[in-house]
């Protein structure tokens, strides 16, 4: 790694620990109070949050436009749901519990399977039935919510990932999130799980960033920690050059999630089951930034354009704007590693 006081002048930007604003303003860098004021706010209206703060909510929007979701098993809103879930669990050897309001992955608990009377996580920790209710009051109580204010406890079907994706995310279950501007794709990335994030695909606890090329679906840049990798730091398998099951449904899964929402700046998150296919997971109406690490492109490189092209063609279709995205948001071509 270069050392942060001496840069070599031919290196990238992502290569660096210290850039000043000017530099980060050249390289297209969107930070958080950029997006806020530029993207965000004046494209997000307030009463339109409901759609996907709510987790519960979200799904029911998707499900009513014939999106894939994760089966519901379960819905525990009072103290008393929580003392009868075990029995209404009994049924299912693995699952995910998580906060309807929750965000950033906080409070998703992933059940792997049973081990007699324990809950068995991907990482091999197991629980009893006292820890599960524990974890499931506590959402009622909002401590993973958004601002703190009670909630409900999602629990549903735990997606089997797609082969190919397992060999790329240590135990647990990779997904995909696609920021959309307007319906138009504009970046793309897979976050796959570590030893250290236990399973979760949190880059913030330890997972992976791996940067999505738009046209073609495949891998083309890895981060841990913000340092660039090329191999999965425990199962030491190549992550560039992977190509991403579904690609062309995956992206109109995204410009759907659009369209049910009317968020006209949104991060849409999908997980590929190896029967299902893709899954739509949640919605997001606030993105984080990170996805540009994970690339190594500045968002405003991406969103420009497409502000650009909604002046000159305002009323394009679906197919359209997947196609511009495609065409025009590419980035490098890489060749697959997995032989499809």
């Amino acid at each position: 790694m270069s050392d942060p006081q001496n840069p070599q002048p031919q290196q990238k930007w992502w290569h660096r620990w210290f850039r000043t604003p000017s530099e980060l303003r050249a390289m297209g860098v969107v930070g958080i109070n950029m997006r806020n004021a530029r993207f965000l706010l004046p494209n997000n209206p307030r009463s339109l949050y409901q759609n996907v703060d709510n987790k519960i909510r979200t799904k029911e929007l998707a499900e009513n436009r014939g999106l894939e979701v994760p089966e519901t098993y379960l819905i525990v809103e009072s103290p008393a749901d929580v003392s009868l879930m075990r029995k209404k669990l009994a049924a299912y050897d693995s699952f995910v519990m998580k906060p309807a309001r929750g965000s950033g992955g906080k409070g998703v608990l992933v059940i792997d399977h049973r081990d007699e009377d324990f809950y068995v996580k991907p990482s091999g920790t197991r629980l009893t039935d006292a820890d599960l209710c524990h974890h499931a009051e506590n959402i009622l109580a909002g401590l993973y919510s958004l601002g703190g204010n009670r909630d409900k406890a999602l629990i549903e079907y735990r997606v089997t990932p797609a082969k190919v994706l397992t060999e790329i995310s240590f135990q647990g279950a990779p997904d995909i999130r696609i920021v959309m501007l307007h319906g138009y794709p504009v970046m793309a990335m897979l976050r796959a799980a570590t030893k250290e994030s236990d399973g979760r695909a949190n880059l913030h606890q330890g997972a992976i960033g791996i940067g999505i090329d738009l046209h073609t679906g495949l891998s083309v840049r890895a981060v841990h920690h913000g340092n660039p990798i090329e191999r999965h730091p425990d199962l030491k398998s190549p992550l560039i050059g992977v190509q991403m099951p579904e690609w062309e449904k995956i992206l109109e899964i995204a410009v759907t999630c659009h369209e049910m929402t009317g968020l006209g700046y949104l991060g849409v998150d999908l997980m590929i089951d190896e029967k299902i296919g893709p899954l739509m997971i949640e919605v997001n109406a606030r993105p984080g930034l990170a996805i540009q690490m994970a690339n190594g492109v500045g968002l405003r490189n991406r969103l420009e354009p497409v502000l650009a092209r909604i002046k000159s063609s305002p009323n394009e279709s679906a197919n359209e704007r997947i196609t511009f995205s495609r065409t025009h948001l590419r980035a490098k071509s890489v060749s697959p590693t997995n032989g499809k």
